[in-house]
């Protein structure tokens, strides 16, 4: 069972100062372990400001053996500012020796997916990785799944009340008219968020206090979604002191 900590910071500045600092160690212990790191991206503030704090701690990290996903994705051209993958990689990914390879993007609407954002998530499907162990049980995919959150709750483009949010078996989804812009998106579902050994949620701002606390205190999943991410081992909530008013 999940073992859920609470961690509060002055503002997000020293959120994410943390964050790094925790990522870095997260990462070694996956390579030590596994001699691979696999880390889910996210986008948001505090999301993307963690990341070119990473790069900060480039000496101290070994870029070449981490995989990189997307939690979600604006269904988007390749060069769009608005997508996750373009601000990721100016954050840092266009910084340090990471093994492009190793980089895996949700697809873009443009080439053999334009247009079609089903065929684009049933791609990013197929090509997530596999964990089973020798008899057969499912074991964690990925080492952390970053996480922002929404003021109404919301973690990668998973919705209150919205067909991702009540998905119970499919791992990726296209996701159609989104509350917010742009409409159409890419998204891994809950099920698939509580395939992490750790699920990080990385909350700062007055706005998000209401959703925060309601998802630390037993929400529905269905009415807060981020009430239903939760890691196989762990599940750390970041907070600023203006995100935990609410606590």
């Amino acid at each position: 069972m999940t073992h859920t900590e609470l961690l509060r910071f002055p503002d997000q500045g020293a959120l994410v100062a943390d964050a790094a600092q925790r990522l870095t160690t997260a990462i070694a212990e996956a390579q030590d372990q596994r001699g691979i790191a696999r880390i889910v991206l996210t986008g948001g503030g505090a999301g993307i400001a963690l990341l070119a704090a990473l790069r900060e701690s480039a000496a101290d990290i070994d870029w070449q053996h981490i995989e990189f996903y997307w939690g979600d994705e604006r269904f988007l051209p390749p060069s769009d500012p608005e997508r996750n993958e373009v601000q990721a990689r100016k954050a840092l990914l266009n910084h340090v020796p990471v093994d492009h390879m190793k980089v895996h993007p949700m697809p873009t609407d443009s080439g053999q997916f334009a247009g079609d954002v089903d065929a684009a998530a049933e791609f990013y499907r197929l090509h997530l990785p596999t964990a089973v162990d020798s008899e057969g049980v499912l074991s964690p995919l990925f080492d952390v799944h970053l996480l922002g959150m929404g003021g109404e709750g919301h973690v990668n483009s998973i919705f209150p009340d919205s067909p991702a949010v009540h998905e119970a078996e499919a791992t990726v989804v296209p996701v159609r008219n989104c509350p917010k812009p742009p409409p159409t998106r890419i998204t891994m579902t809950l099920p698939l968020v509580r395939r992490s050994a750790q699920v990080w949620l990385l909350v700062a701002g007055a706005e998000k206090a209401v959703a925060a606390a309601a998802a630390i205190n037993g929400a529905s999943p269905v009415d807060i979604p981020s009430a239903g991410a939760l890691g196989v081992e762990q599940t750390l909530w970041f907070l600023d002191e203006a995100a935990a008013a609410d606590l």
